[in-house]
């Protein structure tokens, strides 16, 4: 039986579950629940605190998980990525008042406080700068304000708490992160030997079903003949897309995938073309 270690709480858990659902996968009812079993993919979901679950699949013990690429950096454990999921996206960076530094190389002998600290340490190290890592649990842009450090390093998305606090990000991303499945370094060498590989690339294929289900709608028109390598070059689909002869002659029936978020677009460009009868349906799963 696969075992997969699952987020139990924070930004991750509740998208994590979201997509294990449209996958097919069994999740628990309770959010108190540690452990699900789900005997019918024999797969045995574990819940565990995110930041853990690097530690738990290196060791051996959970064959999979679901964590973030920032907590998988940052625990320093031997696993490596798999496939990323495309939520719970972030961008670290640093942090300081105006006029402290303008960037990475000016941090020198300076102190950083973060909750990252084997992700800055790293980061630090990369670049050849010498400066201390204060680790910080929680918020850490009062570290500046009560002189625990000159610098901070942390998520920032719109960066209205940095402004709030009176600072100003510097320098490059030290990283984007997001939703990744993990994986015991290694781990796929081994998988002659082992007999949970066939489970581990179904549930990978299962995940990037939903991906694209996510990413993609199917769209169905009606064109003249005439007009359909146009329409091929608007829709090509991925490996080309569906055409069938309509009972009017001299019109075809088109079904391609299109990507989501050019689906208006793409319809205006087709109508302008003369196409009628544009539609558009959402894809609930799919194998590629």
């Amino acid at each position: 039986m696969l075992r997969i270690a699952v987020p139990n709480k924070g930004s991750l858990s509740g998208p994590a579950a979201d997509m294990l659902h449209e996958a097919g996968y069994r999740q628990r009812r309770e959010s108190k629940e540690l452990r699900t079993v789900d005997p019918t993919n024999e797969v045995e979901f574990f819940y565990l605190r995110p930041r853990d679950i690097a530690i738990y699949v290196s060791s051996g013990r959970l064959d999979i998980g679901i964590t973030g690429r920032d907590l998988l950096v940052d625990s320093g454990a031997n696993a490596e990525e798999i496939l990323p999921l495309g939520f719970a996206r972030s961008t670290f960076r640093y942090a300081t008042k105006p006029g402290t530094a303008a960037g990475v190389a000016d941090l020198g002998g300076r102190t950083v406080a973060t909750s990252y600290e084997g992700i800055v340490a790293k980061h630090l190290a990369d670049q050849g700068v010498d400066a201390s890592v204060v680790h910080l649990d929680g918020a850490v842009e009062t570290a500046i304000e009560l002189g625990v450090a000159e610098v901070i390093a942390d998520v920032v998305e719109t960066g209205t708490s940095l402004r709030n606090a009176g600072l100003e990000v510097i320098g490059e991303p030290i990283m984007k992160s997001e939703a990744i499945v993990i994986r015991r370094t290694g781990a796929s060498a081994d998988a002659a030997e082992d007999s949970a590989e066939p489970k581990v690339q179904q549930f990978l294929r299962r995940l990037q079903g939903v991906l694209v289900a996510r990413t993609y709608v199917m769209m169905d028109y009606d064109c003249r003949a005439e007009h359909l390598e146009q329409a091929v070059a608007i829709t090509p689909g991925l490996e080309g897309p569906t055409i069938s002869p309509l009972h009017n002659e001299g019109w075809v029936a088109v079904r391609a995938m299109v990507p989501a978020e050019d689906a208006q677009r793409i319809m205006d460009d087709l109508y302008d073309i003369g196409a009628r009868a544009i539609l558009t349906t959402a894809i609930h799963a799919c194998r590629l």
